[in-house]
């Protein structure tokens, strides 16, 4: 018994003399990380190199690694969306080593020697080297309000303009310095930078767009230095940046729930494995919606978006570096949407409001990407992407098109009853639910359409790094095709105490039966000069674009041709640009550049392209918690294009009509300021403002048939171009709360070509609109968040088509958790 004590008693004497040893013979590892703004940065991946010690900071950014024995080693920090980095630290016997990292965004999986070759910016810290207008939306910033709508995620960004629709941002309008908002059709629209509309030359109107809230990062690149992105120069490329390859086995779950049974779920999974990487997600989100519809129904969305990535690579230090990444996605969406608003004296007494005789409205897609891209460096000076894509889409927007009072009447549009409804009574009447007279009184079309659009492309960069002088070559060749099959039908509908009953079903490819497709050549050669304090950057685009059409008609739906009518639009162009800036300082900085705008034309035989020469100056400040960056712009346009789309109240037969010379100028402004950068509690208060002023006119007089414009005299109003817009945000931001709250206000906006004084049922309503969100952390891996949009509950009208007036979303809650692994 003696024996067994004494043991026992050595036993522990013995162990507490090793761990005590231990601890002297060890030290600590502590440590910060933010971004380069000063934003702290939680779930960051912490590991020491050839040792078993890792960690991730907390949601004050903080690590801490107890016990490593004293010696030399290598920190490594890396999170999804940011650059590596590594920092070499001596631990010593009873020692606490303080470590502070700033992380640069890095914004896609590829090696940083690529990212600029595919990206439009590669980055916030890139945007100095820029000369010209350049934003990036990060994913620090993405992640305060959680949105799922790009058009509110770009109010962030001056120099934009927007049209809203249905509230939900499923089918945006998208323009940039005057271009035109029209379904994002004048601006080059690319996911991971490729092209991403369904049919960018032949039918550039974006009924897809990529879903918002699954993206890591947003680039939106202005004047000359965006020409190489074409082959739409006038206004700016917008780039959205999807989620990339984790460096180490790492996920997400974002869940979300709200008013109106709002629904979403964000996931990701991804890891790598030296030489192989992959990742997989989804984003799903659905709604009921928040419009009421005469005799009730679902006025919602559901959308369902999954997206993977495989990467192959070789080791880093390969005497060539290769590196093969695929991705495939798949998106489809059924939206209860519908093109018929409401009159003016509706809209007052309840803007929420759907009539009877939308009620079978939806659109139905399908969208899929395949994509696979190699990058190879063969030298240190020399690098090489190439990527094939293929776009593949099909939508069916099966909603109401025409009205018949009567069964010897004609039809008439949703868009005239709306604006007369007192000279259409019949028709109105009909479509609120009064019993129709005849059998035949709602024409409900079928917008049945394929797409595909499909390329490969190619850059060469070639960089010379010398004490003073650097140079970098970029040379650029795309060959692209797409096409836009529309086979569509009519079907009939009587309406009966509000309830539609089927009598007449249509034969598809009866209504529209025609094949529009295009071929386009593209090559560009842009040429960096860096000169001390001095950046010039020359470029040259060159697009040859081959745009047919073949109609059968509507009364060949087999397509045999008996009908075919064809025809066909050829145009090439050249599209140069230069851009230069100075840094008088550190912080101080200025940019000018001239460039030719450039749109493709339709495939009418001697249809001409869009054409400007664009100018802009600006000037940039950056410290440490301050940074600012105004412009001026002048846009001075030969031929201004309109297109025919059913969105904008047209006959969507594909035509554009000529606009003629019209001037667009226009300031943009923006300022970023951390006012709890300099405090020493921990506390982050970041702010923004965003102010952009747009003045566009015609400087000839003419008759169009394109609706928003009609009869234009010189000095008119160009449409839905906002004169003023101003967005700003506040936060307070600690270690584990955040609240952030989003303002914008924009006045009146004129829906008709014209000027003087705006006519109230010709123009949208001003509008002020507050936006908050809050989320606390309540361990180092989860948070809860809820936020409001448009918190004091405003009712405007943001559009007048495409058929009467349409309301703005009101206040809605969400809320919900976010988790990380």
């Amino acid at each position: 018994m003696y024996l067994r004590s004494h043991l026992l008693v050595s036993a522990v004497v013995l162990l507490h003399s090793s761990a005590s040893l231990s601890q002297e013979s060890t030290g600590h590892i502590e440590g910060i990380v933010q971004t380069e703004r000063g934003i702290i940065l939680e779930n960051v991946n912490v590991i020491i190199e050839e040792t078993i010690f890792a960690t991730a900071t907390d949601v004050s950014g903080r690590f801490l690694i107890k016990e490593v024995p004293f010696g030399t080693y290598t920190v490594v920090i890396s999170r999804i969306g940011y650059q590596t980095a590594k920092h070499e630290v001596v631990v010593e016997k009873n020692q606490t080593q303080q470590l502070s990292f700033s992380l640069r965004e890095q914004p896609i999986e590829l090696s940083p020697m690529v990212v600029e070759r595919e990206m439009v910016i590669g980055g916030r810290h890139k945007i100095d080297e820029i000369p010209g207008s350049a934003h990036y939306i990060g994913q620090a910033e993405l992640a305060k309000q959680t949105y799922n709508d790009i058009h509110r995620i770009l109010r962030d960004i001056p120099g934009i303009n927007i049209q809203e629709e249905e509230g939900y941002g499923l089918r945006p309008n998208i323009g940039m310095r005057g271009t035109g908002v029209e379904r994002s059709q004048k601006i080059t629209l690319m996911e991971d930078g490729i092209l991403i509309a369904p049919a960018p030359y032949a039918a550039p109107a974006a009924y897809y767009f990529p879903t918002a809230g699954r993206m890591q990062g947003i680039e939106v690149r202005k004047g000359s230095s965006q020409i190489k992105y074409g082959p739409y120069t006038t206004g700016g490329a917008l780039n959205l940046i999807s989620t990339q390859i984790p460096g180490s086995f790492s996920g997400r779950v974002n869940l979300v729930a709200g008013e109106d049974n709002e629904r979403r779920i964000h996931a990701t999974m991804g890891d790598s494995y030296g030489n192989f990487s992959w990742m997989a997600e989804t984003y799903q989100a659905n709604a009921d919606g928040f419009k009421e519809l005469d005799g009730g129904g679902d006025t919602g969305f559901d959308k369902k978006d999954y997206l993977a990535k495989l990467r192959l690579n070789t080791d880093l230090e390969a005497n060539v570096f290769q590196q093969l990444t695929f991705k495939v996605g798949q998106t489809d969406e059924v939206s209860n949407e519908t093109y018929l608003g409401l009159t003016d004296a509706d809209f007052k007494q309840n803007p929420y409001r759907r009539y009877a005789a939308s009620q079978n409205d939806q659109m139905n897609s399908e969208h899929r990407q395949y994509q696979g891209q190699y990058f190879m460096k063969p030298a240190d000076e020399v690098d090489i992407t190439a990527t094939f894509y293929r776009n593949e889409f099909k939508r069916n927007w099966y909603k109401l098109d025409k009205v018949r009072a009567s069964t010897d009447g004609k039809s008439v549009s949703i868009a005239d009853i709306l604006s007369d409804p007192n000279t259409y009574a019949a028709e109105y009447a009909i479509i609120t639910g009064a019993t129709s007279p005849n059998d035949n009184a709602l024409e409900v079309k079928a917008n049945n359409r394929e797409y595909f659009a499909q390329g490969i492309q190619s850059i060469v960069g070639i960089q010379l790094e010398g004490s003073e002088i650097s140079h970098e070559l970029e040379l650029g060749v795309r060959y692209h095709e797409d096409e836009m099959d529309r086979f569509q039908w009519v079907d009939q509908y009587k309406m009966d105490n509000g309830v539609m009953k089927l009598t007449e079903v249509g034969t598809p490819g009866t209504e529209s039966n025609r094949v529009e497709s295009a071929k386009a050549w593209a090559l560009f050669v842009q040429y960096n000069l860096t000169w001390g304090n001095w950046i010039t950057t020359p470029g040259i685009r060159y697009e040859d674009i081959q745009i047919r059409q073949k109609d059968f008609g509507e009364n060949d739906p087999n397509r045999s041709g008996k009908e075919l009518k064809m025809r066909h639009n050829k145009v090439n162009v050249w599209i140069p640009g230069i851009g230069l800036s100075y840094k008088f300082n550190t912080r101080f900085s200025t940019f000018v550049g001239v460039h030719k705008g450039f749109a493709p034309p339709s495939s009418k035989q001697g249809a001409k392209p869009e054409g400007s020469i664009n100018y802009e100056i600006g000037l940039r400040y950056k410290d440490d918690a301050l940074n600012v960056q105004g412009v001026a712009f002048f846009n001075d346009y030969d031929n201004l294009l309109g297109s025919d789309l059913a969105a904008v109240g047209g006959q969507s037969k594909g035509d554009v009509f000529n606009g003629g010379e019209v001037d667009v100028k226009g300031v943009e402004l923006s300022i970023e300021n951390d006012f709890g950068s300099t405090s020493s509690n921990g506390y982050s208060i970041p702010a923004n403002l965003v102010y952009t002023y747009t003045d566009a006119k015609f400087k000839s007089s003419f008759n169009s048939d394109f609706e928003p414009w009609g009869e234009v005299q010189a000095g008119f109003e160009l449409p839905y171009l906002l004169h003023h817009q101003l967005a700003a945000s506040l936060g307070l931001e600690s270690k584990i709360l955040g609240i952030n709250v989003g303002a914008k206000y924009v006045t009146k906006m004129r829906t008709r070509a014209g000027k003087g004084e705006l006519v109230p049922t010709q123009s949208t309503d001003a509008h002020l609109v507050f936006d908050v969100s809050a989320e606390y952390a309540f361990s180092s891996q989860s948070k809860v968040f809820v936020t409001v949009r448009n918190l004091t509950d405003q009712i405007y009208i943001v559009a007048r088509r495409p058929a009467g007036v349409r309301p703005g979303l009101p206040r809605s809650f969400i809320t919900g958790i976010k988790v990380n692994f």
